[in-house]
């Protein structure tokens, strides 16, 4: 029983560190047209339905959708980042890897 419990705390607790290190950012509308022109260039996969569309990308430079943008007719645009010091200004910058600052 000790085992499980401490299983759910350590679960628990890297499910929260690592929404942690996400953030959501809102952009100005756009057309699906425009996303999907940022989302080829990002190397990323669009759709499109009902909803809205959408664009994921490998934003951090490994497999797995790190950074994806959702936009529905009309409305801003919002976009959730990995990486908890990013904060992009653009829809291009959202959906591609953060570039290394030289020091």
């Amino acid at each position: 029983m000790r085992h499980l419990t401490a299983l759910l705390i350590l679960t628990g607790t890297l499910a929260l560190g690592g929404l942690a290190l996400a953030r959501d950012l809102t952009f100005p509308a756009m057309n699906a047209d425009a996303l999907k022109s940022a989302c080829t260039t990002a190397g990323g996969k669009f759709s499109q339905d009902a909803s809205g569309y959408d664009c994921g990308t490998d934003c951090k430079g490994g497999p797995g959708t790190d950074c994806v943008v959702h936009c529905a007719a009309g409305q801003k645009c919002t976009a959730q980042v990995s990486g908890g010091g990013r904060r992009p200004h653009s829809v291009a910058a959202a959906l591609t890897k953060a570039a290394r600052h030289a020091r």
